[in-house]
């Protein structure tokens, strides 16, 4: 080991030993400058052709939901390259893959053109190559800040996963929230992260999931949220992580030195044939979308959000917002129907309780959620499963997404990328009596209720409710979704669960729960000892 890397690896272990019980990130002393959204965004271009479009809507905000995995690329990589004054992202993840280079090449060309970018990107899932997103930083005028960081800068999992043993009660709060605004005129927020399995793009991996395109005045709300938690004590800049994993004490000044980074050229990424580079020169489907030709639904919303400082809320000693109980009273107040999809689902009691009142009122509850033969996550599989059998003798629906689709309709993904038989559900998404929807960052799990911070938008539309629930009235077909069931037992026997599922035109039946290992049915029932719901 060299010995720089070794003063290094020594430096990190001493600031996780002395940071262990401080509630504020390494670095959270180091001095930087507040920064708020652009004040005018009518002085752009891109804000006057929006001021236009909502000129015949005031007070309406303009929506499109954009479904289709590599049209959230698409989207996001053309409005990044028609932003005049300022961007700002948000991410819980970002992927230094092909298209995390695309997009990182976007916003260099774009702080080329003098476009001031703010960049804060959580640290939570970091994994090596990452680190390319810092590196941003370096030019003077981009700016990068990491939520709650790792004081271990490496890519060791098992240094990483010390650290995260012994500051959990620190690390384990993470901003899970997904927004970029250009210009504080136009904006995507939703469930997607920056990678290719997100933008449904990898043959080995595809995440279907949704944005909503926002043009209006919701904006504005939206970038009061991001400068929010930009200038949060928890939004550490990256110059003060640098320190950290050069092996020295980082500096509590933001005077630092910046080279000017060019923009490389444009990267290629293709995919069973398909050009990308191609299909963002086309300006698709984006300039659509302005121009009209992909109509915008304007309707009145709102923005939904957590504080950066939500656990505080949460346990009463702060005063804030937060998301989960509101998108739960709109639940609570449905009169016909509710459908929820989540890649993540784990109720407790109370949300047991929530189901069972809407149930007693003859409501129809209905959730699309991950099966274990798609689920990503076995542990948090395992917090979902023992619960099947309560919530179908209260009467709610579940479907289970299969990983393998009989056909792409509502997917958001080609038939040829369907069948490599890797599909998961990544999406979030509340539907009210068909009048209302929620889309956003926030799963249906106790993560999201009380250790992740989420956003999202609830919009009063009946033709997006409509529209989306379409799309769950595709995706729970039988020949995407296995549809459970309690199997008839013997009295005072558990009831058991039936996978029932339409395979080369024939309804079959799965009396062991579907799964792509054996070992894996074992792992959920063992995980699901442990006494960590409230982690998942």
């Amino acid at each position: 080991m060299r010995h720089g890397l070794r003063l290094g690896l020594l430096w990190s272990l001493f600031v996780m030993t002395l940071a262990g019980c401080a509630g504020l990130p390494p670095g959270a002393d180091y001095v930087r400058n507040a920064s708020t959204a652009l004040v005018d965004p009518h002085s752009t271009r891109l804000g006057a052709r929006v001021a236009t479009l909502g000129s015949e809507h005031p007070g309406l905000s303009g929506f499109r939901i954009v479904s289709v995995g590599v049209d959230g690329f698409l989207t996001r990589a053309q409005i990044i390259d028609t932003a005049e004054k300022t961007l700002d992202l948000q991410y819980y993840i970002y992927r230094g893959d092909e298209t995390g280079r695309l997009l990182n090449a976007a916003l260099l060309r774009a702080a080329e053109r003098g476009v001031r970018i703010r960049l804060l990107v959580d640290d939570g899932e970091s994994v090596s190559g990452d680190e390319r997103v810092m590196a941003l930083d370096e030019h003077p005028m981009i700016e990068v800040r990491v939520f709650n960081p790792f004081a271990y800068r490496g890519h060791s999992s098992t240094l990483r996963g010390l650290e995260y043993l012994f500051k959990h009660a620190r690390l384990d709060y993470r901003m899970h929230n997904k927004l970029l605004v250009v210009d504080n005129a136009v904006a995507m927020v939703g469930g997607r992260n920056i990678g290719n399995q997100y933008f449904q793009m990898d043959p080995e991996s595809q995440f279907a999931d949704d944005d909503v395109f926002v043009v209006g005045p919701l904006v504005t709300t939206l970038s009061a949220s991001f400068d929010e938690f930009w200038n949060s004590p928890l939004a550490i800049p990256a110059p003060a992580l640098s320190a950290l994993a050069k092996g020295s004490p980082p500096g509590q000044h933001e005077q630092r030195r910046k080279s000017k980074r060019h923009a490389p050229e444009l990267d290629t990424l293709q995919t069973d044939g398909v050009d990308y580079g191609l299909k963002l020169a086309s300006g698709e489907p984006y300039a659509g979308m302005l121009s009209g030709r992909l109509p915008l639904v304007w309707a009145r919303a709102e923005v939904l959000s957590d504080s950066p400082g939500k656990r505080q809320v949460v346990s009463g000693s702060a005063a804030g917002r937060l998301l989960m109980p509101e998108v739960t009273e709109a639940a609570r107040a449905v009169q016909t129907e509710l459908i929820v999809v989540t890649p993540y689902f784990v109720p407790l009691e109370a949300e047991l309780q929530l189901f069972a009142e809407l149930r007693s009122r003859h409501v129809r509850v209905r959730v699309l959620t991950n099966s274990l033969e798609s689920a990503s996550m076995l542990l948090a599989h395992s917090g979902y499963a023992p619960y099947r059998a309560a919530l179908l003798e209260r009467g709610v629906e579940l479907n289970e997404v299969r990983s393998l689709l009989s056909y792409a309709r509502g997917s958001g993904q080609t038939n040829t990328m369907s069948s490599y038989g890797n599909y998961a559900l990544h999406a979030k998404l509340y539907i009210f009596d068909r009048q209302r929807l929620f889309i956003g960052s926030m799963n249906f799990d106790q993560r999201s209720k009380h250790l992740n911070t989420e956003i999202g938008v609830m919009i009063d539309s009946p033709l997006l409710a409509q529209q989306t629930a379409e799309r769950f009235e595709a995706m729970t077909e039988p020949q995407n979704s296995y549809v459970l069931a309690l199997r008839a037992h013997h009295p005072g026997d558990a009831p058991g669960l039936i996978w029932q599922t339409r395979e080369a035109g024939q309804m079959v039946e799965y009396w062991h729960e579907p799964a792509r290992r054996r070992w894996h049915r074992l792992m959920v029932r063992l995980l699901a000892l442990l006494p960590i719901e409230s982690e998942l």
